[in-house]
């Protein structure tokens, strides 16, 4: 269930909301209930920030280049282990455990991206980056 919340913002905040309501694709209402819920859930989980994204607004690791659904695919790599996860990423545990932490609580979220991610092919993601190349490198067996 949703309830309206009445809000005073100066003219300069309004008109930067409805940029990025225009840039997003959503109502000025959406965006704000959008960001209030981001800013709710950098508040309750540690080292998580929100960002733009080719396939819309994903949670990320603060200071990293990387989303909270590509950590959890990598600890799932690692059995979910978190000193393996950082030791991976060269990362510091608690980052990783900042991620476990958030894919814990959205679950839906994180785990329906990695869904995605894994149901993407070559075509779709060039089409989405145009700028990636693919390129493949040798296998060699250790002699």
């Amino acid at each position: 269930m949703s309830r309206v919340l009445s809000m005073r913002l100066r003219e300069e905040q309004i008109e930067r909301l409805r940029r990025m309501a225009r840039r997003l694709g959503r109502t000025p209402s959406e965006t704000g209930a959008l960001l209030v819920e981001e800013s709710l859930r950098r508040s309750e989980f540690g080292h998580i920030d929100f960002r733009d994204s080719p396939v819309g607004r994903r949670a990320y690791i603060q200071g990293s280049t990387l989303a909270v659904w590509e950590v959890v695919m990598v600890a799932q790599a690692y059995d979910m282990d978190v000193a393996r996860t950082a030791e991976h990423l060269q990362w510091a545990p608690h980052h990783v455990q900042a991620a476990l932490n958030y894919a814990a609580a959205f679950p839906d979220e994180v785990y329906a991206a990695i869904a995605d991610n894994d149901a993407m092919d070559w075509e779709t993601v060039s089409r989405i980056l145009p700028h990636v190349e693919l390129f493949t490198v040798p296998f060699e067996a250790d002699e």
